[in-house]
């Protein structure tokens, strides 16, 4: 349930983590499955406390990239790049690897080292032009760190890209390339309620005449009188205030 549930409702999936942890809080598969609904409801302490438990119970260090994003998370940056030199790195698989070096650009970018994140992130894994499963996101996060370095356009260049490697829409390189482009999105079902206020004003204002006109001022009369009559019964009474997370 977590499983089907974190990327729609996290905050479902996170429910049934804990019933699981009640249930089951010796299987290694139950605590981590904890940490990634606490951490995809941003409950940091919670997330990073069951992933050490899972790496205990395993010996796994494939956890180790979301651990530091924890620590990020927490606004500890400089524990997140300390995570980044540790020996546990080199045992990561090459989408572990690529996964701790976004994190660690991204805790380089939380100390306001733009340039270092930039740099973080380049190698071989970028220049390439095969498309791996962790490729859509790599681009991207290099595109995002050229645009805050004020790059405009190289980072227009690696969103492209993103977007070409990006089959499954997990980022939303489309629309940021949109944006540097001048291209603005109009919701088309706000349009066709807007379309039909503007006609039923017309028609309103078609068929009321000058005997409709008079009607109006007559009414602004009368709305004028009430508001006076209101006022003077009600004068002296105090207004009552009203009423991420």
């Amino acid at each position: 349930m977590v499983a089907n549930l974190i990327d729609d409702d996290p905050e479902e999936a996170y429910a049934y983590s804990r019933i699981a942890l009640r249930l089951a809080s010796r299987v290694a598969a139950v605590r981590e499955a904890a940490g990634f609904a606490a951490y995809a409801t941003q409950r940091y302490t919670e997330a990073l406390a069951e992933f050490r438990a899972a790496r205990r119970m395993t010996g796994s260090v494939e956890l180790w990239p979301v651990m530091a994003d924890c620590e990020r998370g927490l606004g500890r940056p400089e524990r997140a790049m300390a995570m980044a030199g540790e020996p546990e790195v080199q045992k990561l698989d090459k989408a572990g690897q690529v996964e701790m070096r976004m994190v660690a650009a991204g805790a380089r970018r939380d100390m306001g080292q733009i340039d270092a994140a930039i740099v973080t992130l380049q190698g071989p894994e970028l220049a390439s032009n095969s498309v791996q499963p962790w490729t859509a996101r790599l681009r991207y996060a290099y595109a995002d760190a050229l645009l805050t370095a004020g790059r405009e356009a190289e980072a227009r260049e690696w969103f492209a890209k993103a977007i070409e490697a990006d089959k499954d829409g997990l980022t939303d390189a489309s629309d940021r390339l949109a944006q540097l482009d001048g291209v603005d999105f109009v919701d088309a079902l706000d349009e066709e309620s807007d379309e039909s206020g503007r006609s039923s004003e017309s028609r309103v204002s078609g068929e009321s005449g000058e005997s409709g006109e008079s009607e109006v001022v007559a009414d602004a009369g009368a709305e004028s009188a009430v508001a006076d009559d209101v006022d003077g019964r009600e004068s002296g009474v105090e207004p009552v205030e009203g009423d991420k997370d």
